[in-house]
């Protein structure tokens, strides 16, 4: 598969951008790539907005509002909007005035509105589920445009209420205050679609080659969901293990080569297990010496990626004895990430261009 070269950023439209040209009077096809979000600032009050609407979700929380609100609003978003902020001042994007989070999607779109300027009708556009550009303004711009249909790209490769389906909830409010709704696709979860386990294989292979050691351990660390989310039918962990069997099938690696782990576990239930930063913990003091993380539950790289991993985990095991620490970037709008992003987008919309 052959990807064009990326738009110039500063060249690029600020909304959508037309992939080859619309007959007159058709109506066009809008794909909407849509990730987590991202607050528009390190300070208090947009962290303080951007948590908010995060954790007001119930797809995330899913604890009875009349005992989370008075938690939420009393204790989290009173002390958790600081330290938040101080982390994302790590990793924010200076020269935009951005999270990586933010810069990579908008990367992604405008590399793919480039791929498919060969299917006429097709408008590409991106949005976030929390924080901006909202799902519900993506929406309206694409109708101005004159799309009729949409095909949602959640940018997550595994299904979880906590994710793909809280990012489709809030484009289907979205159509609820239209008097004229396009018609919908969404791209479904692509864990262990051969273009996406290729993709993920080469760009560890790319990456470790760049190292001045051998990893003797690589640890595959997806976003954590409460465990009674699993036990309730949420297919996740299912989705996470079967990526890591299958890209340690395609890496040719045993099961003690490639481990998998979950990070980012927020509140005092249980989550998912094993957990990231107990396991780099306990290898460091095992005497592993090398290790290298990467992240195949994140389709860019952002706030659990590079500041958790990069510098938390790395903390973590050089304190417990460990020597050599690599983090693997995510796919990003790299030549192996786009490709999958092309690939799922040209076969879901199939029938519509």
């Amino acid at each position: 598969m052959t990807l064009t070269t990326a738009v110039d950023h500063k060249a690029a439209r600020p909304v959508g951008l037309t992939a080859g040209h619309a007959p007159a009077g058709a109506g066009k096809v809008g794909v909407m790539l849509i990730n987590l979000g991202t607050p528009d600032g390190t300070g208090f009050k947009p962290m303080w907005r951007y948590l908010r609407e995060f954790l007001s979700d119930p797809r995330v929380i899913e604890l009875n509002r009349a005992v989370w609100y008075p938690i939420l609003y009393g204790l989290v978003l009173t002390t958790r909007p600081k330290k938040s902020g101080a982390n994302y001042a790590r990793i924010w994007n200076q020269e935009k005035n951005e999270s990586p989070l933010r810069t990579y999607t908008r990367a992604q779109s405008e590399k793919l509105a480039e791929a498919l300027r060969d299917l006429p009708n097709v408008v590409v556009d991106w949005a976030m589920r929390y924080g901006n550009p909202s799902t519900a303004s993506v929406a309206q711009r694409l109708l101005a445009q004159g799309c009729d249909r949409i095909l949602t790209f959640p940018l997550y490769p595994q299904y979880s209420a906590t994710t793909t389906a809280t990012a489709n909830d809030q484009l289907f409010r979205a159509l609820m205050k239209m008097r004229a709704a396009p018609a919908i696709r969404s791209v479904p979860p692509y864990y262990a679609e051969p273009v996406y386990i290729e993709a993920l294989a080469s760009s560890i292979e790319r990456h470790l080659a760049t190292l001045d050691f051998e990893p003797e351990i690589v640890i595959t660390s997806y976003h954590g969901i409460p465990k009674p989310y699993s036990d309730k039918g949420d297919p996740y962990q299912a989705h996470c293990l079967e990526t890591t069997r299958l890209l340690r099938e395609k890496l040719g690696w045993d099961e003690k080569k490639l481990i998998t782990t979950f990070q980012s576990r927020f509140g005092a239930q249980e989550w998912l297990q094993p957990y990231t930063d107990k396991t780099v913990e306990k290898l460091g003091k095992d005497g592993v010496k090398s290790i290298a993380i990467v992240n195949p539950g994140f389709s860019v790289d952002c706030i659990e990626t590079l500041d958790e991993i990069g510098r938390e985990a790395a903390e973590t095991f050089h304190h417990a004895g460990g020597k050599n620490f690599a983090h693997i970037p995510c796919l990003n709008d790299s030549a192996e990430g786009m490709a999958v992003i092309e690939a799922m987008a040209r076969r879901e919309l199939s029938g519509w261009v």
